[in-house]
């Protein structure tokens, strides 16, 4: 899965909350801090940067972006940290392992996948 194709499932579990645009311009933006949700971007902007991603249309695993997350999970686990960031971080690590489920489970069907 590409990082577009994993910030497009991604937005079809979270609506309205983490494209703003193409997946490309929703990079953009995040890398630039200037993403609508401060939160969504800094993890978009970290699953880009922490890869090495050249560019959106670069492939991602599904453990290059949990490893990727792993920073911003535990600032949010901080007993300080807000309750709602805690629940929006956890809510995209659900979001990735469902988009992640669901590309296994279509490769699969397609025969794609041992």
């Amino acid at each position: 899965m590409t990082l577009a194709e994993l910030l497009q499932q991604l937005e079809k579990r979270l609506p309205g909350q983490i494209l703003g645009g193409s997946a490309a311009e929703t990079l953009g933006k995040a890398r630039a801090g200037k993403h609508q949700h401060e939160l969504v971007g800094k993890i978009i902007a970290g699953l880009f940067e922490k890869n090495g991603l050249p560019d959106a249309a670069a492939p991602i695993s599904r453990s290059q972006a949990i490893t990727a997350l792993a920073p911003i999970r535990l600032e949010f686990m901080r007993d300080d940290a807000p309750v709602d960031g805690f629940r929006l971080v956890e809510k995209i690590v659900h979001a990735i392992d469902g988009a992640f489920n669901d590309e296994a489970l279509r490769q699969k069907a397609e025969g794609k996948f041992p």
